[in-house]
């Protein structure tokens, strides 16, 4: 099992350029189900959860390579198999993202129910009940979900919650559906506008997305096509907080201020001095943290993918500080593993009370999801003495080259395979 060791090192100093977005590169990657033809995606991240969507879309009979110039090449020939087996699925849960491109392009789709990081109960019944207003029919048989369509007919679907993976579903089904599909209450996460940017691209007609209504008006067919991926918001994001426990200044090179709004005010709340530059972000951070109040909320609020890494911050804080965690139920498994470290931390149900503390202890912690490894080393970062995390494989599916780009702001971090 890999491993991080992490000691306390130098302020951080440099600069860190910001890879693409994971969240909005594996829907990319799904959305390439749709049409034939080779497509290019460029600034696709090099991590864990890529290679897994890119076996799942072998797995279905396209081929997918990363080229010498670090684009992702995909070809989907006119032959598909409308299935998505357990052993990738269970390891991401954004395979289902295949189901919606699935049911569009060949009118059925069989995909194991997914797995991914542990965070509670996150049902797909929304998912599923937005494709049954296309016209879809599904069964689950053998923990397997089984779909099936003939050609789906828009109509306006009013989402109970602007659940991303619904919204992402219903635009990529919706791109061949005919007539008009209308999403209200619908997702306004940048990676939703990249999805419907890369569509349009590839002949769909999406208007109003990232914001609460979106409207699409199906075609009767699409073209593969080339597309760049956004900026990783929630990488963005990772880097600041790790700037406010090690202190010092950086500038995040591809980094989009306009997609960090309420973070960027939350943490000059806590010390932070973040500026927009033309082709990044520049943050400086000195002295202790001070303490804020957080609660997480869909986009354009704080994201529940940003609240760990906050929490570790919070650990630091001349204060006690609030956190809420308004998303998913049960993703503060973390706080066991800072609580190791020394960190002051009371859990009132979907709430956390912090209370900072000037430095924390080195111990043996572990990764329990992507964002959660992150965290870890955040803490470690302004702990005393040295701190493995166990299980930092979580960290690599959602980050490239996390340790290299550490180590280049002047982070003591060492990867223990």
């Amino acid at each position: 099992m890999s491993r991080l060791l992490v000691r306390p090192g130098e302020t951080f100093r440099g600069e860190v350029t910001i890879s693409g977005a994971k969240n909005s590169a594996l829907k990319l990657m799904a959305a390439s189900v749709l049409a034939e033809g080779r497509y290019v995606l460029r600034n696709v991240p090099d991590i864990a959860d890529v290679g897994i969507m890119g076996r799942l879309l072998e797995a279905m009979g396209m081929s997918v390579r990363r080229r010498e110039d670090a684009a992702l090449e995909i070809v989907r020939g006119p032959a598909l198999v409308a299935e998505a087996p357990y052993e990738l699925v269970e390891r991401m849960r954004a395979s289902t993202a295949v189901l919606g491109p699935l049911l569009s392009a060949v009118g059925e789709a069989r995909v194991a129910l997914p797995g991914g990081d542990d965070f509670g109960s996150r049902p797909i019944d929304m998912h599923l009940a937005s494709l049954e207003a296309l016209g879809a029919t599904f069964e689950l048989s053998h923990g397997m979900i089984e779909g099936r369509a003939g050609r789906l007919v828009g109509c306006e679907v009013v989402l109970e919650y602007p659940s991303v993976g619904a919204t992402e579903n219903l635009l990529m089904a919706g791109a061949t559906a005919q007539g008009t599909t209308t999403v209200r209450n619908a997702a306004r996460e940048p990676e939703i506008s990249d999805l419907a940017a890369f569509l349009n691209r590839m002949g769909a007609r999406v208007l109003g997305a990232g914001s609460p209504t979106i409207v699409i008006e199906g075609v009767d067919e699409l073209r593969a096509v080339e597309h760049t991926v956004v900026p990783d918001r929630v990488e963005a994001a990772t880097f600041l907080a790790a700037l406010a426990t090690a202190g010092g200044e950086v500038t995040l090179r591809g980094a989009r201020a306009d997609h960090l709004d309420l973070l960027i005010e939350k943490m000059g709340r806590m010390g932070l001095r973040i500026s927009p530059e033309a082709d990044g972000i520049w943050a400086m951070a000195s002295g202790r943290p001070r303490p804020v109040d957080v609660a997480t909320l869909p986009y354009p609020g704080i994201a529940t993918d940003f609240l760990p890494m906050l929490v570790a911050v919070m650990c630091l804080a001349d204060g006690t500080s609030y956190a809420t965690e308004n998303v998913f139920a049960g993703r503060f498994r973390y706080v066991g593993e800072l609580a190791r470290m020394g960190a002051q931390i009371r859990v009132e149900g979907h709430h956390l009370v912090v209370d900072g503390s000037a430095r924390l202890s080195g111990a043996p912690v572990r990764a329990v999801d992507i964002r959660a490894g992150a965290a870890m080393v955040i803490a470690a970062l302004a702990a005393d003495g040295e701190t493995t995390i166990h299980d930092a494989g979580h960290i690599d599916r959602g980050y490239e080259r996390f340790v290299d780009k550490l180590q280049g702001l002047g982070a003591d971090v060492t990867r223990l395979d």
